[in-house]
C-alpha cells in the first residue's frame, strides 16, 4: 500500500492542541520506564510517533490527559514489540507475564516486579482514576482479554500456519486491545455510557466496526514485516491462502472489505439520532451516547491517518 493512501470517510482527523506538552510529558513517562523502551532503539519508537498517534485519535483531552493517552499508546507498543523475538515462540513463558498483568487489573498482584509490570501499574492507577466500580470492573476485564490472547498468538507462531478466519478474528479482536481503547474515549472524556446504551445493538455493531477496520488496514500494511518475522495472524495471509491469489490481490481483498465495513459504521452511526428517541434517553444519556459514537469516528480518521505515515509500518 502507498503510503497516501487510506479509507474514505466523510469525517476527518483533527490533532489535540496539547501535542507538544504531551511529548514532553511521555518522553519523561519512557525515560522513568526505561527498561521498558529499551525493547526498540530510541531512534526507532521517534519514528513511530506515538504522541502524534494519540493527538489524533483522542483530539479533545486535557494536555494531562493526552499524556496518558500518549503512555497508553506506547505501553502497547512496547509490550507487543517485546514478543517479536524468542520469547514470543514461548506460550508457556507469555502465559505467565499476562497472567500478572492480568492480576494488577484485578487488583490482586501482591507486587510488582517486572518492567512491564511497573509500566502498566502505573497507566492502570491513572486510566481508573475518577472512574465509577462499574467502569473500573469493565475496563478489568477489557484488559485481560488484550492480555489472555497473547499466549494463543505465541503458540501460533510454533504452528507456523495462519488459522482460519473466525479463529483470527477472535485472536485479533484480543490482542488489538480495541476495547480497552475505547473505554478511554469515556476516561478521557470524563464521562461513561449508560449500560443499556453501551450495549444496545446499534452500539455493539458500532464498536466492533470501529475494532475491526484498523485490524483490517493495519494487517495489510504490516504483512510485509509480518511474515518476515513469522507471524501468522494476518488476514491477508489467510485470504491469499483460501482464495489461492496472490498477495496483491489478498491485500485488494482485505483493503476493500474495510471500505465496506467502515460505510456500514458511517451508515449505523447516522441511525443514532432515532436509537436515542426510542431508548427514550435523557439529555443527558443522549450526551453520553453522542460523544462515545463521535470518539470511535474520532479514532477512526485518526488512527487511520496516521497508520498511513507512521514509520512504524513505512521506511524512508
Amino acid at each position: 500500500m502507498s503510503d497516501d493512501t487510506s479509507l474514505e470517510l466523510p469525517f476527518t482527523h483533527r490533532r489535540n492542541p496539547h501535542q507538544t506538552e504531551a511529548a514532553d510529558r511521555h518522553l519523561e513517562w519512557l525515560q522513568r520506564h526505561r527498561e521498558l523502551a529499551a525493547v526498540v532503539s530510541g531512534s526507532t519508537y521517534t519514528g513511530w510517533d506515538i504522541t502524534e498517534l494519540a493527538s489524533l485519535v483522542y483530539p479533545e483531552s486535557s494536555a494531562e490527559d493526552l499524556a496518558l493517552a500518549a503512555d497508553l499508546m506506547g505501553f502497547y507498543f512496547l509490550f507487543d514489540d517485546q514478543f517479536d523475538g524468542p520469547l514470543g515462540r514461548r506460550p508457556e513463558q507469555v502465559a505467565l507475564i499476562c497472567e500478572r498483568l492480568s492480576a494488577i487489573a484485578h487488583g490482586t498482584l501482591t507486587a510488582v516486579t517486572s518492567p512491564s509490570e511497573h509500566a502498566f501499574a502505573d497507566l492502570w492507577r491513572r486510566i481508573t482514576l475518577g472512574m465509577t466500580d462499574r467502569w473500573r470492573a469493565r475496563a478489568a476485564c477489557n484488559w485481560e482479554y488484550y492480555f489472555a490472547c497473547h499466549p494463543a498468538e505465541a503458540a501460533g507462531r510454533t504452528i507456523g500456519q495462519p488459522p482460519d478466519r473466525e479463529g483470527y478474528l477472535t485472536l485479533r479482536r484480543g490482542t488489538a486491545a480495541m476495547e480497552s481503547i475505547f473505554d478511554m474515549i469515556e476516561r478521557l472524556g470524563h464521562f461513561e455510557v449508560p449500560q443499556h446504551v453501551m450495549h444496545h445493538p446499534l452500539f455493539r455493531q458500532l464498536r466492533q466496526l470501529a475494532a475491526d477496520i484498523p485490524s483490517f488496514t493495519n494487517d495489510v500494511r504490516s504483512f510485509a514485516q509480518e511474515s518476515e518475522r513469522g507471524d501468522v495472524a494476518n488476514l491477508v495471509m489467510i485470504v491469499r491462502r483460501d482464495r489461492c491469489c496472490s498477495t496483491e490481490e489478498a491485500c485488494a481483498v482485505v483493503w476493500d472489505e474495510a471500505q465496506r465495513m467502515a460505510d456500514r459504521f458511517c451508515d449505523l452511526r447516522d441511525q443514532l439520532p432515532d436509537v436515542c428517541r426510542s431508548m427514550a434517553l435523557d439529555p443527558a444519556q443522549r450526551l453520553a451516547a453522542e460523544r462515545y459514537a463521535d470518539g470511535m469516528a474520532l479514532w477512526l480518521a485518526g488512527y487511520l491517518h496516521w497508520e498511513s505515515h507512521t514509520g512504524r509500518y513505512h521506511h524512508c
